[in-house]
């Protein structure tokens, strides 16, 4: 599915969150919204899935006007930081829940959930609860259970915040494989310079409510290396 963010605008009292953001996200892309703390990245994520509605502009997903459709309406699997999941079920019940909403023949369920426990290496943790994972098994578990309902876009708010580096490296490669193997359009936000240019096939910086940069990881390392200092060469010199 490819996403047109047009003229996008949205205020919270006072505070501009967004200031006329226009973004074309190619389908099947991975693509990165990197900024600090208050610049927009959220609020937009949020805006694309349903969460918020924008003040002023519209938001196509495959062509069709979707700025006000319902979240369920959109096709769009969501994860969040602290993965969301239900602590009194199991694994395999997290990950069907999508697909029970849905009342999806028991067939397809137990056939769609399985697939998914081996495509996140958790076939043998089906039975667990959650607070019986480490965070990173959570994190994949939020994520099949996002992939279960088959979207047409994938939406990451700082999955990988919560974790301690090791982690965070093995779901960045995780994620990065997983994409390939199902490549549908992933949009993810971050504050982590270093995890878009691992991660992500195109970045966008946003500052104050704007878009700063837009650009591969190889086209902005160029950017940075002619106009930083080596000693201060980091995509954070850019916000």
């Amino acid at each position: 599915m490819t996403i047109l963010i047009e003229n996008l605008s949205k205020h919270f009292g006072n505070y501009k969150a967004l200031d006329q953001v226009n973004l074309e996200i190619k389908i099947g892309s991975l693509v990165a919204l990197v900024g600090p703390s208050g610049s927009g990245k959220s609020t937009l994520l949020r805006i694309i899935a349903g969460l918020e509605i924008p003040d002023d502009g519209r938001i196509w997903l495959a062509g069709r006007d979707a700025t006000l459709l319902s979240v369920q309406e959109r096709e769009i699997g969501f994860v969040f930081q602290n993965y969301a999941l239900f602590q009194h079920m199991t694994v395999y019940e997290n990950i069907a829940f999508g697909l029970d909403v849905r009342n999806t023949t028991t067939e397809t369920k137990k056939n769609r959930v399985k697939q998914l426990l081996q495509l996140i290496q958790l076939e043998k943790l089906s039975n667990r609860y959650p607070d019986q994972l480490s965070g990173g098994q959570r994190q994949r578990v939020a994520l099949a259970r996002a992939l279960a309902i088959e979207p047409k876009v994938l939406l990451l708010d700082e999955p990988f915040g919560a974790l301690d580096l090791k982690v965070k490296k093995e779901l960045r490669n995780w994620l990065r494989r997983l994409h390939d193997q199902v490549p549908l359009t992933t949009i993810f936000v971050t504050h982590d310079h270093q995890e878009a240019m691992e991660v992500a096939n195109e970045i966008v910086v946003f500052k104050k409510g704007r878009i700063d940069q837009i650009g591969n990881p190889q086209e902005l390392h160029k950017q940075l290396r002619r106009t930083i200092p080596p000693k201060r060469q980091s995509l954070l010199e850019l916000l």
